[in-house]
């Protein structure tokens, strides 16, 4: 029985969540795409807490989440949440998505920003 991309993207996403959790003094960062649009949250696993956010759909970014700039501008934003809320060390989850292309340069551009992974 042949399984569809989203079913693989879930097994993919279930082995990878396995081995990666948010502390308090390390959180994750969940990245969660779209074809159309791209948002991350930094989740803290042990109190269940999003400590923040940052999404294509927002008002403030002004390019598409669906190509890699888009996806560093929204890094852009949360990077600088992160800030606000003294994140400097995360753990980055790519929620089963492959390292590439907007996920990738997202996670570049938030190294950039200066956030630690």
């Amino acid at each position: 029985m042949a399984r569809s991309t989203r079913e693989l993207r879930i097994r993919r996403h279930k082995r990878v969540r396995k081995n990666l959790t948010g502390t308090p003094e390390r959180p994750r960062v969940a990245v969660s795409r779209s074809n159309k649009h791209i948002s991350a949250q930094i989740i803290d696993d042990v109190s269940g807490r999003t400590l923040a956010a940052a999404s294509s759909v927002e008002k403030g970014v002004k390019v598409s989440g669906a190509n890699i700039d888009g996806a560093k501008d929204v890094a852009k934003l949360l990077a600088k949440r992160a800030k606000d809320a003294n994140i400097t060390t995360v753990v980055f989850d790519r929620g089963g998505f492959t390292y590439h292309g907007r996920v990738a340069a997202f996670a570049d551009a938030l190294r950039a920003e200066g956030l630690d992974f």
